[in-house]
Formats: C-alpha cells, sequence, structure tokens
C-alpha cells in the first residue's frame, strides 16, 4: 500500500446552495448529526492516520480559522489563504502544493460526507494506487448510494478502470465522491488564476492517466439545506 500521509481539504467554497445558513457561516461550518461537516472529514483523516491536512479559505475566511484553531484533531493543520482571490478548485491546488509537501496525497471536499465499507475507502485509494499508471485516483460512487445527489452522473470506468467522461445528453453510473488520491505531477503547467480541476483531470484522460475506483460504502451530497435532515436520517441507520 502506498504511504499518504498529507491531505487537502477544500473548504473555501461560497456555499451559495447552502443558503440561509451560509450567510454567516462557512459552508464546512453547517452542522450535520451534530458536528461541522469540516469535522466528520478530519475524523475521517484521522482514522486512515492522515497526519497533516491543508485547509484553503475564503469565505468568512476568520471564522473558519478560528474553528481550525480551537479544534483538537489529531492532525497538524495548516492553511493556505485565499482571502484575496477565490481561486476554485485547481487554483487551490497550485496555490496550497507548497504547503502540502508530498509527492502524492488526498484531496477531500468538505461538504461531502460518506460511510466506509469492510475497508477505509482512504486506505482502499492508497492499495489500488499505482505509481506508474496514474496521475489520479478518484472515489466514484454508483447512483444506488448517492444519496441526496439529483445529477445525470459523471463518468465511466473501463475493465482497467481508467476514466471517461459521460456523453452530451447521455447518464453515467458513477458520481466523483468529492475524494481522491492524487500525484502532484497532475498539476503540472497549470494556467494562472482561478480554475477548475477539470483542466487537470481532461488533461490525464487524453494521456490514459485518470483511474477511479467504485466506493463501497454510502456517500451523502450535502449541498443544501433540504438535504441535511434525511442525511441525518440516513447516518442514524448506519
Amino acid at each position: 500500500m502506498t504511504k499518504v500521509e498529507t491531505a487537502m481539504i477544500m473548504a473555501a467554497g461560497l456555499g451559495q446552495r447552502m443558503r440561509p445558513l451560509t450567510d454567516n457561516r462557512p459552508k464546512p461550518l453547517v452542522e450535520v448529526a451534530g458536528k461541522a461537516m469540516i469535522d466528520h472529514c478530519f475524523d475521517k483523516l484521522a482514522e486512515a492516520g492522515i497526519g497533516k491536512a491543508v485547509v484553503n479559505v475564503h469565505y468568512l475566511a476568520d471564522m473558519m480559522e478560528a474553528h481550525l484553531a480551537a479544534s483538537s484533531y489529531p492532525i497538524q493543520v495548516k492553511v493556505s489563504d485565499e482571502r484575496e482571490q477565490l481561486l476554485e478548485t485547481g487554483g487551490g491546488l497550485v496555490k496550497a502544493e507548497r504547503l502540502i509537501g508530498e509527492e502524492n496525497f488526498f484531496c477531500i471536499n468538505s461538504d461531502n460526507l460518506w460511510t466506509d465499507g469492510s475497508t477505509n475507502s482512504l486506505h482502499r485509494l492508497a492499495q489500488a494506487w499505482d505509481e506508474k499508471r496514474m496521475d489520479a485516483l478518484l472515489l466514484l460512487v454508483p447512483r444506488e448510494v448517492a444519496h441526496n445527489y439529483k445529477g445525470s452522473g459523471d463518468f465511466h470506468l473501463d475493465d482497467e478502470r481508467r476514466i471517461s467522461r459521460k456523453r452530451p445528453g447521455q447518464q453515467a453510473p458513477l458520481i466523483f465522491s468529492g475524494i481522491q488520491l492524487i500525484a502532484k505531477r497532475l498539476l503540472r503547467d497549470p494556467p494562472e488564476g482561478p480554475f477548475s480541476t477539470n483542466i487537470f483531470w481532461e488533461r490525464a484522460i487524453g494521456e490514459g492517466r485518470l483511474f477511479g475506483l467504485v466506493h463501497e460504502g454510502e456517500w451523502f451530497e450535502v449541498g443544501s439545506p433540504e438535504a441535511i435532515a434525511p442525511t441525518e436520517a440516513a447516518l442514524a441507520r448506519v
């Protein structure tokens, strides 16, 4: 198993779909099942033995930093400050690259919750990692265990787990969970300013170096206030 000790938590978004709950707090601090969403992420990192996390901040950044400083995570936390400009997912990764340090690291969106199957999901990604073939390995969720999800899916996998995009106007069976294992080489030659990680993914797809792993547990998209109650009810049954 590849040893991965660092994670990037994406926490800088505006959380507009979560209003009015995000009128006075950043989305990662919205509580689900009695706990801020970002704290659910930190629980998963601690369970996987991750020792360091980089968190990017932008909207209500002072509140986000105060929460991180007051928390007792068994994890070293560093902040990537995007107060001056929100850089989106790709730009945020590039800005945080120096703080991340490691060549291979997890990247996790702070607004997704998940349960593991028989094996820790982050450990599964590390076990499936192939340094020679992969630039990124995405955890993908089958539609039937994607709670609160209303989209048409994101990806297909071939027999070797290589990722391809869905075709316009069609459905895809797998959804990106917001969880991935990345090699720093994925971030090479970035554009300037804000941009999506999709730019890196498209290049990796073209080079045959973007792979996926199907999630074995449950997964919850918590993108709006209406998603909180059903998520809490489902988590209570797990």
